[in-house]
């Protein structure tokens, strides 16, 4: 697939690919290169590892393909390594930091994304702490996370309608699956298993870039970052 200029000003829609952990970093950066190539918008690195340098090093290697294909990079609860790198956001858990300190910190340029599970109040609350899209789910059953709370699409529906914010669908994702989500108003979906183990990643992603395609919503102003 021909590479993608970066927009800045690129809605915040699409593909949202979540690394997987336990992959060495060359595999690791193989498969992303093969999701930017099918079409992904957006990459998340997460590894609760130890090795600084080594995250760090990694993230670096992630910015720069994502910056060849268009695409932008979030670090997952790191705000240290996303200023570090100059990464384009963060994406925060309920219990990795304040919002409101993040958004401080990252500026208006940045990305700020949180995770909301199944509690609307908590999506309320992230959006006045300054966050640039919320994250619900999971969706599904997930590998990933098999004890994650189920949410409901209604939850994205109700984001998209009373907060006005770019929604998430998060956990258990797959191409079968994802096209209720983004009916009831999804503007990226987060996929970590269905699409890093799938046999070739560049056609899967390719796979979730049509539904997107096939799905096209009128955003409001308010998702263009």
């Amino acid at each position: 697939m021909q590479q993608r200029k970066q927009d800045p000003r690129q809605p915040l829609r699409g593909l949202y690919a979540i690394t997987p952990d336990c992959l060495a970093a060359t595999v690791l950066l193989e498969r992303v290169r093969e999701a930017l190539q099918g079409g992904a918008a957006f990459v998340q690195y997460r590894d609760k590892g130890g090795d600084a340098a080594r995250r760090a090093e990694t993230a670096r290697a992630l910015l720069v393909l994502c910056r060849q294909f268009g695409a932008r990079l979030l670090i997952n609860d790191d705000l240290a390594l996303a200023l570090a790198v100059g990464a384009d956001g963060l994406h925060l858990g309920a219990a990795d930091g304040q919002l409101s300190a993040a958004r401080a910190a990252l500026g208006g340029a940045r990305l700020l994304g949180a995770s909301c599970y199944d509690d609307f109040e908590r999506a309320r609350a992230a959006a006045a702490a300054g966050a640039d899209y919320l994250a619900f789910g999971a969706m599904h059953p997930s590998s990933s996370k098999p004890l994650a709370v189920r949410a409901s699409p209604s939850l994205i529906t109700r984001c998209r309608a009373e907060l006005q914010l770019p929604a998430c669908a998060i956990g258990g994702i797959t191409v079968e699956n994802a096209a209720p989500l983004l009916a009831a108003g999804a503007d990226l979906l987060a996929v970590i298993s269905d699409l890093f183990e799938a046999p070739d990643v560049a056609s899967r992603a390719a796979a979730y870039h049509q539904l997107f395609e096939e799905n096209a919503l009128d955003l409001p102003k308010s998702t263009t970052l």
